[in-house]
C-alpha cells in the first residue's frame, strides 16, 4: 500500500515510520507543503490508497473536503472538528470515498470505551473524568475525554459527567473514570506510554479502510483489524 501521511508532528512522523515498518510505501507532508488542502490535487492522491491525518482541526477540515470530493480515503486521528462530522460523512458516501475517524486510535483506549459503558450501568454512584495530556495540545477536554463523558450520559439519561483537564509537559496521554458512591470508589485508568499505541492504532485503520468505503467510527471497526 501507499499511505500519504498528513503531519510531521510527533505522532504523524512515527504514523510514518511504522507505515515503513510494517512494509507500506509513505508520503509525508507538512503545513507549510500543504497549506489550505493545496497540494491534495488528483495527481498526487492517483496512487495513494489511503490518507491519514495528524495534523489540527482547521487543516484537517480542509484535507477531509479536498480527499473525500476526489473519491479518496482518509484516517483522521485530528479531533475538534466534529462540529462538521456530519457534512464529511455526507460528502464521503456522496462521492463515493472513504472516512474513518476516531478520538482515539489505541487499542487500549478501545478497551476502556467498552468498560467504562459497562461501570455506567452501575446505580447509585457519581461518575467524573480526569484526562491529563502534553501541553502543546490545543482542545480541552481532549476528544478521548468528550466520548467517555458521552458514554457514561448515554447510560445515565439527566446526568451531566464532570470532565477536569490537565496540560503538564510531555505527558502522553491519562485517562481515569471515576464512580463514587457513598460506600466506595471504582477507577478505571488508562496510561500511555508512548505514542506508537496511536500511530499503529491508525496504520491498521488505513490497512482495513482501503478495502471499504462509506463512514466510520473506529469504536465500530476495531475489532475488525
Amino acid at each position: 500500500m501507499l499511505l500519504l501521511v498528513l503531519g510531521k508532528g510527533k505522532t504523524g512522523s512515527l504514523v510514518a515510520q511504522v507505515a515503513r515498518e510494517r512494509g507500506h510505501g509513505v508520503r509525508v507532508l507538512d503545513l507549510t507543503e500543504n497549506r489550505h488542502a493545496s497540494a491534495l490535487t488528483g495527481p498526487l492522491l492517483a496512487g495513494v490508497d489511503a490518507v491519514i491525518d495528524f495534523t489540527a482541526a482547521e487543516a484537517a477540515i480542509a484535507n477531509m473536503r479536498a480527499v473525500l470530493s476526489l473519491g479518496g480515503r482518509i484516517v483522521v486521528g485530528t479531533t475538534g472538528w466534529y462540529e462538521h462530522l456530519d457534512d464529511m460523512k455526507a460528502l464521503a458516501i456522496r462521492r463515493g470515498g472513504a472516512l474513518l475517524y476516531g478520538t482515539n486510535f489505541s487499542i487500549g483506549v478501545q478497551k476502556l470505551f467498552r468498560l467504562t459503558a459497562e461501570l455506567a450501568k452501575l446505580e447509585g454512584y457519581e461518575f467524573s473524568v480526569s484526562e491529563t495530556h502534553h501541553e502543546s495540545k490545543l482542545d480541552a477536554p481532549s476528544g478521548t475525554a468528550i466520548t467517555l463523558q458521552g458514554i457514561i450520559e448515554a447510560a445515565q439519561p439527566g446526568i451531566k459527567v464532570e470532565v477536569t483537564s490537565h496540560r503538564v509537559g510531555d505527558a502522553k496521554g491519562e485517562h481515569i473514570v471515576t464512580a463514587k458512591s457513598p460506600d466506595d470508589t471504582l477507577e478505571l485508568r488508562h496510561d500511555t506510554h508512548s505514542r506508537r499505541a496511536f500511530a499503529l492504532g491508525a496504520v491498521r485503520a488505513a490497512e482495513w479502510l482501503a478495502n471499504n468505503s462509506g463512514a466510520f467510527d473506529f469504536r465500530e471497526i476495531f475489532d475488525q483489524l
